[in-house]
């Protein structure tokens, strides 16, 4: 008999979460270096082909929500009610994924990043990767007539609004201070002069 799809995804869905967490658990507990696939494999009883078919690397291990957080941003820019402008739209996700990552509970997940050289390139990776996608919504956009360039540096700026804002003893406060200049980049750059993000008036 054929598994339902919803239910295949769902099985699917739990054992990645299930994989995500093990792995974040054992990293955490004996240090990202001295753990390795196989035993993340072993500790959540599941083939090491299983884990790779969820995640690609031993890295995005560390990055679970990776995709999630992709898709919020782009989501940003595409769900957004007609008419409403582009950079508060942006600001609050921001600084909703900041609040998220800068909760208590993530803080030793952080200080395993930044202690890592490796998670530190994949994270940059990452930032690379969602600015090109949000720049790609951006220009997808036919209520933003910007170039390609103007959609791939806002993109950079609210992207880099996320990293260093985490850093910050006040990351909401910093989150504030820095779309403050993106919205005076969005001013120059957006070709109806209105800074506030919308094509018209």
């Amino acid at each position: 008999m054929t598994e339902p799809i919803g239910r295949r995804e769902r099985k699917k869905a739990a054992t990645r979460q299930k994989i995500a967490d093990t792995a974040l658990r054992l990293f955490l507990e004996r240090g990202y270096d001295t753990v390795g696939i196989r035993d993340v494999a072993a500790e959540a009883d599941v083939a090491v082909t299983t884990v790779f078919s969820h995640f690609a690397s031993k890295e995005a291990l560390v990055f679970e929500q990776d995709h999630d957080f992709e898709q919020r941003l782009t989501r940003a820019v595409t769900d957004r009610a007609p008419h409403e402008p582009l950079i508060p739209a942006l600001r609050r996700e921001i600084q909703a994924l900041v609040r998220h990552c800068t909760a208590d509970s993530a803080a030793p997940v952080w200080r395993m990043i930044d202690a890592s050289p490796a998670l530190r390139q994949y994270e940059e990776s990452i930032r690379l990767r969602h600015a090109e996608s949000l720049a790609t919504a951006m220009a997808d956009d036919p209520d933003l007539p910007l170039t390609t360039t103007a959609c791939r540096t806002i993109a950079r700026f609210v992207i880099d609004a996320y990293s260093l804002a985490r850093e910050e003893a006040d990351p909401e406060a910093a989150v504030d201070e820095i779309f403050r200049m993106i919205e005076a980049a969005w001013a120059v750059t957006c070709p109806s002069g209105h800074p506030s993000g919308t094509a018209g008036p």
